[in-house]
């Protein structure tokens, strides 16, 4: 049976790395092997790095503290990620802007997870930013890294309610509850062959998918 090889990246407690864990490590898919053969974090602290060690994973921590530019830091992310040939590249809170020509080098093995429902809201204090623009639908996005931040071709969203006295808090809780069913969706879709990225367009069972990925309303 093939193995498909999964790198993580995250930089922090990494509760969706959590959800991938338990859905894709070590799982029999179709008729392949699912593996998570390393969890990368550019922070030592990461609490997520102790989960990778709980289940079993290999935790490679490339510190980004000290080094001296974007270009150098991907360099250093690149060559250890080259060492496991992974056939999917998931951003998991991974909070560092990558290089063009990271991203480019990965061009469609590589995923995220963004909580907004984009193109809304890029960047940060998406759940803040909802709320301020009195928003009744927020929800969080699985989309294709390309060089421009938050803005590759869309897979999945999910959408939850905004009520009137709703924190950032609150929303923030209610956005990764979909986000830990949502992610390691997609990454089936992609290890099992369904889900490719072509031009600048997510196709799924050979379908290209709208806008705002699968099934948009």
């Amino acid at each position: 049976m093939a193995t498909k090889k999964i790198v993580i990246l995250i930089s922090g407690s990494g509760t969706n790395l959590q959800a991938i864990v338990d859905k894709l490590h070590n799982q029999a898919l179709d008729n392949k092997q699912t593996e998570i053969v390393a969890v990368i974090s550019n922070k030592a602290d990461a609490f997520g790095l102790q989960r990778a060690s709980d289940a079993g994973i290999e935790s490679i921590v490339v510190a980004s503290k000290g080094i001296a530019s974007r270009e150098e830091y991907d360099a250093l992310l690149a060559a250890e990620i080259d060492k496991l040939q992974p056939d999917l590249i998931i951003l998991a809170g991974f909070m560092r802007i990558l290089t063009s020509e990271f991203v480019t080098k990965y061009l469609g093995k590589m995923i995220n997870i963004h909580p907004s429902l984009l193109p809304k809201y890029t960047g940060i204090n998406t759940h803040q930013r909802a709320i301020d623009a009195k928003d009744e639908v927020h929800g969080a996005s699985v989309h294709f890294v390309t060089p421009e931040l938050d803005s590759g071709p869309i897979v999945l969203q999910a959408k939850v309610p905004v009520f009137s006295n709703d924190t950032a808090e609150d929303l923030r809780e209610r956005v990764l509850t979909q986000e830990h069913l949502i992610y390691p969706l997609v990454a089936q879709w992609f290890l099992a062959e369904r889900l490719t990225m072509q031009g600048n367009q997510a196709i799924l069972d050979g379908k290209a998918l709208p806008e705002n990925g699968y099934a948009a309303d």
